[in-house]
């Protein structure tokens, strides 16, 4: 094994800058005069890709600048007042977003989670609930389903259960919303068998992260029928949300959806760190070491003794995730599109 010599970091997955291609295009495009707004001709050519990759024809997209602004601006601008968003427990906007759902004026309904996840059966509970209420004219209506592909977990949601979530909804009035923040990393993973087009189809509203995946920063929202949220722009505007300097997203989204020799680059992105947190999880268990929870994405998520922290300690930035019992913590490593299989090596000789 490697020996480390400098410190490792995988506490995240979005660490670095951006791919290579991306600063290409953003250097070669650098002095192009470029309407503001993301009206320019890159961000309208991305827009095209996405809908194409999508197989939405007709969907708003909106590009932001991150996710807890993707969230926050996506669910306030498509519920009413009095509606609320039903998320798992564990989900991003209810535990990992500093209440910015609560702050712009709607309730999170948290519900159980299992591997991150919750099912068609909790939400039509959840809305026949409300709806049986005698006193549901008091009472907050929910209004949208929340989860995540991949989960906060790094588990996926089948194909399947998407189908049930979204017919769940749709039976019930409500908007199904899934965050994409390392979507890229879910469709790399071998396991999983949900599209982009099953997406399309099946979502009220989604997005397609960059942050995490490949970008410098920026999120694609798609909005497959853009009468769900009207004058998204306009509400995107309001919420302080639109960068002026909307090409800089645009260009960044326009390289990672044009097509080459094996498709999008979106596509092919995630596939080093599968291969990297496989092997970091097949050490793992080589060497006795548990994980706190089993999934196929670019996560890890590991019991570590205090020794094992002793190990690491100064030389590897891991994620902290939780306190198990006094010599026990759940942490996380991260793998991403920019890690070097070197790195991998020298942790895998600490472990």
């Amino acid at each position: 094994m490697q020996e480390v010599t400098q410190k490792l970091f995988f506490a995240s997955d979005y660490q670095e800058g951006c791919l290579p291609q991306i600063l290409d295009r953003l250097t070669t495009t650098n002095m192009e005069h470029a309407a503001g707004y993301g009206l320019d001709p890159h961000s309208k050519h991305a827009r095209e890709l996405i809908r194409t990759a999508c197989g939405t024809p007709e969907a708003e997209i909106q590009f932001l600048v991150g996710g807890t602004q993707a969230n926050e601006v996506t669910i306030a601008c498509a519920l009413h007042p009095w509606q609320a968003v039903v998320a798992a427990t564990s989900g991003h906007v209810s535990v990992h977003e500093a209440g910015a759902i609560e702050a712009g004026g709607h309730k999170v309904i948290e519900l159980p989670q299992r591997e991150g996840k919750i099912n068609a059966q909790q939400v039509e509970a959840c809305a026949e609930a409300w709806e049986t209420d005698g006193n549901r004219d008091h009472m907050i209506q929910p209004g949208m389903v929340y989860v995540s592909q991949p989960t906060e977990c790094g588990t996926l949601y089948t194909r399947a259960e998407l189908e049930a979530l979204s017919a769940a909804c749709h039976a019930h009035g409500m908007l199904l919303y899934v965050d994409g923040a390392r979507l890229a990393y879910a469709l790399a993973a071998p396991e999983n068998d949900v599209t982009l087009t099953d997406l399309g189809r099946l979502c009220d509203a989604f997005y397609i992260g960059g942050t995490k995946c490949g970008a410098l920063f920026g999120e694609a929202v798609v909005v497959p029928h853009p009468s769900t949220i009207p004058h998204f722009f306009t509400q995107i505007k309001q919420h302080g949300a639109l960068v002026a300097k909307g090409f800089v997203t645009g260009k960044q989204f326009e390289v990672l959806f044009e097509d080459g020799p094996d498709g999008c680059l979106y596509q092919r992105l995630g596939a080093p760190a599968i291969a990297a947190a496989q092997r970091i999880k097949a050490a793992l268990a080589q060497k006795g070491i548990p994980l706190a929870m089993e999934n196929p994405t670019n996560q890890t998520f590991l019991v570590a003794d205090q020794a094992l922290l002793q190990r690491l300690d100064g030389r590897v930035e891991y994620g902290f995730w939780e306190r198990v019992d006094e010599d026990h913590t759940i942490i996380r490593f991260a793998t991403s599109w920019a890690t070097d299989e070197r790195d991998v090596d020298a942790l895998l000789g600490l472990l």
